[in-house]
């Protein structure tokens, strides 16, 4: 199996090497996250490239956040050809390549710092288990007229879900992204005007966990990319304005084993196997602990503690959307669409240690054959407290101040992300709420200050 790895990995290289002479590419740009799932990139000359496949590109890891202290900063970025593209944007008499890469310790072992291999290794962790996880997500933002703190930002349109805004520089942004996406191999199910003022959502095919995360990266980058050459602003912040829905990714998830979709079973009346029913289980367990993750910035809690389309509640349903996991209605004839849907994912957060935490919480599910709870069918936001209670129904955090303490005591969290990751994000998301903390807010000004 090793000897297959490393013969598909030449042979891809390879055809990277060769298509980068025949091309004429002139760039290479390595790409690579931080903790928090900044995109990082480092450039580099065509004809440095097979050295860099051999032996990695030497830098140094202190200087990015999450990754190495100072007494121990060098690491090596290490292309995965296979991720190899063209950049459409690049200028045609000098066309450049990107591919993303694995951080590695000088002696070729994974760096725990680096989110990519922390997927990998969940990923590896399923698959030992027979398990491949497949994702498709539907990828929430908005466009705005400026990017000054100093100001509210201004939608570029008031136009709600579906609507057909032909006119407008909107509907041309999401145009020419998605003819990016697709000459970038990211493959599209569906675009459209999302609910809110200037919202638009793009929902990904499914794929594997490690393109899907590596898609979504490049999706950012080609969001932002686009809006800021006509002029405008993208953004993926949860939750910009207030008074509308904020932005979410929620995410559809499901199990193959041997390339069957673990989760259906014709025989049952839900058409749920067993295995989904644990996995389901296994998230909503673990969701509280793992929000920290899935919901990384103070401002996700916003969002989440809005009530629009936004999950508070543990729970799930099949077509309760006030639910945190949503089972979606499989395709006729087709068992393979069967999946279900976490719906407190944001599009701020890493996609990375998201899928990994996500997979982790399923798996510890399946491992523990645990019991799927009874499906919430009423609406949870019209119970009372008292009402969640006796259903058996728990909240989500409500700040991230609670994920993160919901974070520190969960063993699952710490051996899906590992100790390096799990230690530096919580100490740097401490530090960033103890900051808010200390922050005085419009919204106290207007209320006290006339008053008080």
């Amino acid at each position: 199996m090793e000897i297959e790895k490393t013969d598909r990995r030449s042979q891809q290289q390879d055809y990277v090497l060769r298509t980068v002479e025949e091309r004429g590419v002139r760039l290479i740009r390595l790409w690579f996250t931080d903790v928090l799932g900044q995109h990082k990139s480092v450039a580099i000359s065509p004809a440095e490239l097979e050295a860099v496949f051999d032996e990695g590109l030497q830098f140094d890891g202190s200087a990015i956040d999450g990754f190495s202290r100072i007494q121990e900063s060098d690491v090596l970025a290490r292309p995965d050809a296979s991720t190899f593209e063209l950049l459409p944007w690049s200028n045609e008499s000098e066309p450049s390549g990107t591919v993303f890469c694995d951080i590695t310790n000088l002696d070729g072992t994974p760096f725990a710092g680096d989110p990519r291999q922390v997927l990998r290794r969940n990923v590896e962790k399923a698959r030992a288990a027979g398990f491949e996880m497949f994702c498709a997500p539907e990828v929430e933002f908005f466009y705005f007229a400026n990017n000054d703190p100093s100001s509210p930002p201004q939608p570029l349109d008031q136009a709600s879900y579906f609507d057909l805004t032909t006119a407008d520089v909107s509907s041309d942004l999401r145009k020419r992204t998605l003819h990016m996406l697709e000459a970038l191999s990211i493959p599209v199910e569906y675009s459209f005007h999302e609910d809110s003022p200037s919202q638009h959502e793009i929902d990904l095919q499914y794929t594997d966990a490690m393109t899907m995360a590596d898609s979504i990266m490049t999706l950012r980058l080609a969001v932002k990319k686009i809006a800021m050459e006509s002029g405008v602003y993208a953004t993926f912040m949860p939750k910009p304005l207030n008074g509308v829905q904020g932005s979410g990714m929620h995410t559809h998830l499901s199990l193959f084993q041997n390339d069957v979709n673990a989760f259906h079973d014709p025989d049952a009346a839900d058409g749920l196997s067993p295995t989904a029913h644990s996995f389901i289980a296994g998230l909503l367990h673990h969701a509280r602990e793992i929000s920290a993750v899935t919901n990384q910035l103070i401002n996700s809690y916003k969002r989440i503690n809005e009530g629009h389309e936004a999950p508070r509640y543990v729970s799930w349903a099949r077509n309760n959307r006030s639910a945190l996991i949503r089972v979606p209605i499989a395709k006729l004839g087709k068992p393979d669409s069967t999946r279900v849907e976490y719906r407190a994912l944001d599009p701020a957060c890493n996609p990375y240690l998201a899928f990994s935490v996500l997979l982790a919480a399923g798996l510890r599910g399946i491992e523990q054959n645990l019991s799927l709870p009874e499906e919430a069918t009423a609406n949870l936001y019209n119970l009372t407290r008292n009402e969640q209670r006796d259903l058996g129904v728990n909240r989500l955090p409500a700040s991230l101040h609670e994920a993160l303490d919901e974070m520190e005591d969960s063993t699952l969290m710490r051996e899906s992300l590992g100790d390096h990751i799990f230690e530096w994000f919580l100490r740097n998301k401490r530090a960033e709420w103890d900051h808010y903390q200390q922050q005085v807010t419009p919204f106290e000004l207007e209320r006290y200050l006339p008053s008080w």
